[in-house]
């Protein structure tokens, strides 16, 4: 497949869970603290998170148990690191390689979101691409380069972000105040919806 080809070529492995498998559990204490007040449906798609996320870095070659959380965010042992996403109730994860820098940052949105959600991650300088991206494209390609470029602190919301027309079925995604700050994100369609997944920085 194309996608797993590139995953690898960036130093990257995938996984996908569905939150109906049998048999999902907590895989330690950090994650049966954070399911526990949960209702069933977010139990699900959680623990369908970190197994996805586990058979993504099981396909670099790596183990990880419990992974528990840092406020909102998956915290992985050392040397693990890896991004999820669920929607519909299926969950993807991509992980990092050993030996890779590889910005991590995914996206799933197996339902198409409206025309009007535009206006909460377009600037007027973005409004060229409704012409040729859905909506619902442009979105998970800012989520997913959110997720890989939020921990320099200037990303507070995804419109912090500006995409631009890249090679392919790509888009390059920058920090608006930081332009040498960029992602390269491959968008795919997934059903309905789409894949985005960050396949490494772009200084442009």
């Amino acid at each position: 497949m194309r996608l797993l080809a590139e995953l690898r070529a960036a130093g990257l492995g995938a996984g996908i869970a569905l939150g109906t498998e049998p048999h999902l559990a907590p895989a330690g204490p950090g994650e049966a603290a954070a399911i526990a007040s949960m209702p069933e449906r977010r139990r699900s798609e959680f623990l369908a998170g970190r197994l996805a996320a586990r058979r993504a870095l099981r396909s670099v070659g790596l183990d990880c148990g419990d992974v528990p959380r840092a406020g909102r965010r998956p915290l992985f042992p050392p040397g693990r690191a890896a991004s999820i996403s669920h929607s519909g109730g299926v969950a993807v994860a991509v992980a990092r390689a050993p030996g890779h820098d590889t910005p991590l940052g995914c996206d799933l949105e197996l339902r198409p979101l409206p025309p009007g959600a535009a206006r909460l991650l377009l600037c007027e300088d973005e409004e060229h691409l409704l012409h040729t991206w859905p909506v619902t494209a442009l979105f998970s390609a800012k989520e997913a380069a959110w997720k890989a470029l939020a921990g320099g602190g200037s990303v507070g919301t995804l419109r912090d972000l500006r995409a631009a027309p890249g090679d392919a079925s790509c888009l390059r995604v920058e920090v608006r105040d930081e332009t040498r700050r960029a992602v390269r994100v491959r968008v795919l369609a997934a059903g309905p919806g789409v894949f985005s997944v960050v396949l490494g920085g772009d200084e442009g």
